[in-house]
């Protein structure tokens, strides 16, 4: 019971934190997670008629005693470009591979399960969502690609891997 109880508080720990805490746009600068919402809104209300995806990725980097998470947003315009939203994120006790990527991965579910509730109560135009997951086939991820994607997607999102999860390996890399 205390285990659940454990994570229970700490995927509400999470989704404050995203709601609470400052994205950072080359664009636009700092913001709340209200305004990235807004932001992307009016991004696709800019143009209705175009595709949109909605991708969402986590990076980390260690540094002395703790981790740096860095999660991105990003709004792609399908053949039009897109913007990007990113924040960081720092916590302890992260000991192994294992531990870092499925923190990763969890820090992407729930802004992507937070963004999708947000999105479907401000607009009804069409998207595709995706998270991007920092694994491959090649390298010391490659035995968690099993783990990580299926629980992703048994949570009901489209995930990708290394090399096309770019918004976990390039966009969240760039800020990490």
């Amino acid at each position: 019971m205390k285990k659940v109880e454990h994570l229970s508080r700490s995927v509400y720990n999470t989704v404050r934190m995203f709601k609470t805490a400052r994205f950072y746009s080359p664009t636009k600068g700092k913001l709340t997670f209200d305004e990235v919402i807004a932001e992307i809104v009016a991004i696709m209300e800019e143009d209705p008629k175009t595709q949109y995806e909605i991708v969402v990725g986590t990076d980390s980097h260690s540094s002395p005693g703790e981790m740096d998470f860095v999660s991105a947003v990003i709004i792609h315009r399908v053949g039009k470009g897109g913007r990007y939203f990113w924040k960081r994120i720092r916590e302890r006790n992260i000991y192994t591979l294992r531990q870092k990527i499925y923190r990763e991965a969890l820090l992407s579910f729930e802004l992507a399960k937070e963004l999708m509730e947000e999105l479907e109560q401000r607009t009804l135009l069409d998207y595709n969502l995706e998270i991007h997951v920092d694994v491959g086939h090649n390298g010391r991820t490659r035995e968690l690609i099993d783990e990580v994607v299926g629980m992703i997607v048994a949570s009901g999102f489209a995930v990708k891997t290394k090399p096309d999860s770019y918004a976990a390996s390039c966009v969240a890399d760039k800020h990490a």
